[in-house]
């Protein structure tokens, strides 16, 4: 049998909810800049208060719990992965480091390389 996960269809009331949590938002914002000439921790509230309406309202809809599980799921796997020592990020870094220089010079020798072939010895200029 196979363990597949039903992908269930968002009803209306979830679409709803998530409209309404995007217009809460907005009207955060809108707040925000509306009350210019309030103090700034007035202006600050319109903006935090319409965010934490918006969240409040995304989070109770299927699409809000499934985002919330993915987080979840992400903070999990984040723990599994391995993390290299300070000395092999240090090594890695180096290895980055000299590789760039090593680049750097070619190219900019190159480019001396095809400036000097095609100004003084095909076109004949002088610099």
């Amino acid at each position: 049998m196979s363990n597949q996960p039903v992908q269930t269809v968002s009803t209306s009331s979830d679409k709803v909810k998530i409209v309404l949590a995007v217009c809460a938002a907005i009207a955060g914002v809108v707040g925000f800049y509306f009350l210019a000439d309030k103090p700034a921790i007035v202006r600050a509230g319109a903006l935090v208060a319409g965010l934490i309406v918006a969240i409040a309202l995304a989070w109770t809809s299927v699409s809000g719990q499934s985002f919330l599980n993915f987080a979840k799921e992400a903070v999990r796997e984040t723990k599994k992965v391995v993390w290299p020592t300070r000395k092999e990020a240090m090594q890695i870094t180096a290895v980055v480091f000299g590789f760039v220089l090593i680049m750097a010079l070619f190219l900019w020798g190159t480019d001396k390389l095809l400036e000097v072939l095609l100004y003084d010895v095909i076109l004949g200029w002088k610099r």
